[in-house]
């Protein structure tokens, strides 16, 4: 089943050592004795301050895992490996105050859930083709900027009778870069902020929006290619030290109050959005 992954396997780097030693191989692959020791050791802390800081402001584990991972992983492995840690961290999150309360949630945005499924399904399919430093560049400035001026005072709020297009322009935009790059949290957390969605339920929704769209990511990259024989290994093996990272910051969040919470989340917002207008400047320069 595996006799060609050696001359295609998305983890090796063009390492011909590597190469070797994965031809050498049989049956499941073991991903981390051949990625190496630092590789391993570096994928890990990377989990644990990913789950960390989820769990303390509810969202960044793909940004902070996809940044991380793909400075020494290809992108492709590096967003195959966020799936699963993303789709087991976000029903812990999303199921922590009981399956009643994560469902009326789902019911009270079922239309932004909706198109944001939707959209990583079509976007997904077109990850070779669309370049992704577009989506970067166009997600992070507006991000930056909205977050920043959040931080300083000012407070943006979608009034009731603006809500259903607001639900579908966010909805949209988080769904199509989502399939691109697996990262849709910045937009749901300012439309969430923007709604003056308090702290309980903010984390509540961004579990349940955040897990659903990671069941799609999963079904939409296995049908891609990016999650595979080869990568589903590494994705499973990050679910221990993301699941340890969530569990210490969900003991912070507890101990945070709202006011310190939106001040934690606009700054995690800050640093995620000039990440990505960084790697979007990268992709549009090489």
């Amino acid at each position: 089943m595996f006799d060609n992954v050696a001359n295609t396997s998305p983890l090796c780097l063009g390492n011909e050592h590597c190469r070797r030693d994965l031809a050498g191989t049989g049956g499941f692959l073991d991903i981390f004795s051949l990625i190496g020791f630092w590789p391993t050791l570096a994928a890990m802390a990377l989990g644990l301050v990913a789950g960390f800081v989820k769990g303390a402001v509810g969202f960044a584990l793909p940004m902070i895992l996809i940044s991380g991972l793909s400075s020494f992983l290809e992108p492709k492995t590096a967003l195959a490996a966020l799936i699963v840690p993303a789709l087991a961290t976000n029903i812990w999150q999303g199921l922590r105050d009981g399956p009643r309360n994560a469902l009326q949630s789902a019911r009270k945005h079922w239309l932004y859930i909706a198109l944001i499924l939707f959209f990583i399904i079509v976007s997904a399919q077109f990850i070779a083709v669309i370049p992704v430093w577009a989506y970067f560049l166009c997600l992070g400035i507006p991000v930056v900027g909205f977050s920043a001026v959040q931080l300083f005072g000012w407070q943006p709020h979608i009034p009731p009778r603006r809500r259903r297009l607001a639900e579908i322009v966010i909805g949209t935009f988080a769904g199509l870069i989502g399939g691109l790059s697996g990262v849709w949290g910045p937009p749901t957390v300012l439309y969430l902020t923007a709604l003056g969605t308090e702290k309980s339920e903010q984390m509540r929704l961004q579990g349940v929006i955040f897990g659903m769209s990671a069941c799609m990511l999963l079904v939409a990259h296995i049908q891609s290619g990016v999650l595979n024989a080869s990568t589903l290994p590494l994705s499973i093996a990050m679910l221990a030290p993301c699941l340890l990272g969530l569990g210490i910051g969900l003991w912070a969040n507890d101990r945070l109050d709202q006011a310190r919470f939106r001040q934690l989340t606009l700054i995690v917002l800050i640093i995620a959005g000039l990440n990505l207008v960084r790697r979007g400047l990268a992709g549009l320069l090489s």
